[in-house]
């Protein structure tokens, strides 16, 4: 397998639409291409998976750590692997390049394409190239120019190959025709786009013309793996996990839905379609948009009745960010389930985002008091629950602290993600503490 890493000085830059187009491009070519994205995201995730036709992975040294990560990367379903970047190429956890772009890349030891449009500059932009380029180990290959017009391009490629020891793939205007919405975690997701198909032919169709594809494939690079020193050891199961997955929930780590699959046997359901639970021994209600469609979830009244019936019973249910909104008892004006008395509203601004370390504060089917995890936290809702917290978080490389996660009978909640790449044990706690329940 071959990849390179699309990433740009700073967020907006457009680095996604590039990374769509050139999946589409090289598909086209009769290319099999499949796709990575750095960090946490979900939404963008989507995207590469809906334009590949593959399951698409995130690649991030905290969620998932070194070795987990390589895993992931080591499972590409694909001969050609492109990976779309995060943020700014150097820019990872707090003010420093640790989980970065640039990270990943030199770790992986794989080329980087940069993605420039540049804003109220011409020429300056070239020292600007230059010094991301001469940074040590930085893996910068080569140049797109997004954003720019024909004559523009022509005078900045002169430059660029004047002042540095870059190539220049071309270039990209301005596609007012081929842009994507944003909603208040970022993109609108890719089910949501009625057209998507043909924004993405256009943008194609366009790189086809000014962008220099051959070269691109010619700069990409076999990964280096290590995977000598990662055992992952999962117990077989015979439990079965029922994992809500639709409109409202799309946020799930794919590595979390393999392993779960590699030790169990796995059922997805809609809350929005379904009348009933499966029958199961967990539910996992993953994040997404419940927000947005509290109203058809609030109008499935059986399925609401089921899921707090199935909870009041003591069945086993773990809730992360929107499994937890959906949880309670209310989004805004719209009835939810239940089970956690209190609700959730939505906020102007972010409320928690960013790397955490999570620290349980009391056993649970998790794992015992004091286990920790890795996580993660972006939304832009508060909760007025009043349960006990079972978790005990603190901001990566920050001083910040707070607790969440509830529990109620064996129902377990919270803001958090985690990805059970770099959570092993978390996961075997889970399967472990369900099967015995199960067989008792």
């Amino acid at each position: 397998m071959k990849a390179i890493m699309i990433t740009a000085p700073a967020s907006g830059s457009g680095k996604t639409t590039i990374t769509l187009g050139l999946i589409r491009a090289l598909k086209q070519r009769g290319l099999d291409v499949c796709a990575y994205k750095t960090g946490p995201d979900y939404i963008d995730r989507a995207f590469l998976e809906q334009v590949s036709g593959l399951p698409a992975g995130n690649l991030d040294m905290h969620l998932q750590g070194s070795d987990g990560m390589l895993y992931s990367l080591s499972k590409a379903p694909a001969e050609y692997c492109i990976i779309e970047g995060v943020m700014g190429y150097f820019d990872g956890i707090s003010n420093t390049y640790e989980n970065s772009c640039y990270d990943i890349a030199r770790k992986l030891k794989i080329p980087s394409l940069l993605v420039y449009s540049p804003k109220g500059e011409m020429f300056s932009a070239i020292p600007k190239i230059k010094g991301m380029a001469d940074f040590p180990e930085s893996g910068i290959k080569a140049v797109l120019f997004n954003n720019v017009t024909e004559r523009t391009y022509t005078l900045l490629k002169d430059a660029l190959l004047e002042y540095t020891n870059l190539e220049c793939v071309g270039y990209v205007p301005k596609l007012e025709n081929a842009t994507f919405e944003s909603r208040h975690l970022g993109l609108v997701q890719s089910v949501e786009i009625e057209d998507l198909n043909n924004r993405l032919d256009i943008i194609a169709d366009t790189l086809v013309k000014t962008v220099d594809l051959d070269r691109i494939i010619a700069l990409m690079a076999t990964p280096a793996f290590d995977l000598s020193t990662f055992h992952l050891e999962l117990p077989s199961s015979s439990i079965t996990i029922a994992v809500a997955k639709d409109r409202a929930f799309s946020f799930y780590y794919r590595e979390n839905l393999e392993l779960l699959e590699a030790c169990c046997k796995v059922v997805y359901f809609s809350p929005l379609k379904d009348r009933l639970l499966p029958d199961c021994d967990l539910v996992y209600f993953g994040g997404g948009y419940p927000e947005v469609f509290r109203e058809e979830l609030a109008a499935n009244q059986s399925m609401l009745e089921s899921v707090k019936e199935y909870g009041e019973a003591g069945g086993y249910i773990f809730g992360e960010c929107g499994g937890l909104m959906y949880l309670t008892e209310y989004v805004e004006d719209s009835k939810m389930v239940g089970l956690l008395k209190g609700g959730c509203h939505l906020t102007r601004s972010l409320q928690r985002f960013g790397y955490i370390n999570i620290v349980l504060q009391e056993d649970c089917f998790l794992g015992p008091k004091g286990t920790r995890l890795t996580g993660h936290e972006f939304h832009k809702s508060e909760t007025s629950v009043e349960l006990p917290t079972v978790y005990q978080v603190s901001k990566t490389m920050g001083d910040k602290q707070w607790t969440c996660g509830f529990k109620y009978k064996n129902i377990i909640a919270g803001y958090p993600h985690i990805c059970f790449l770099q959570n092993i044990e978390v996961l075997k706690q889970i399967i472990t503490t369900i099967e015995q329940v199960k067989q008792s």
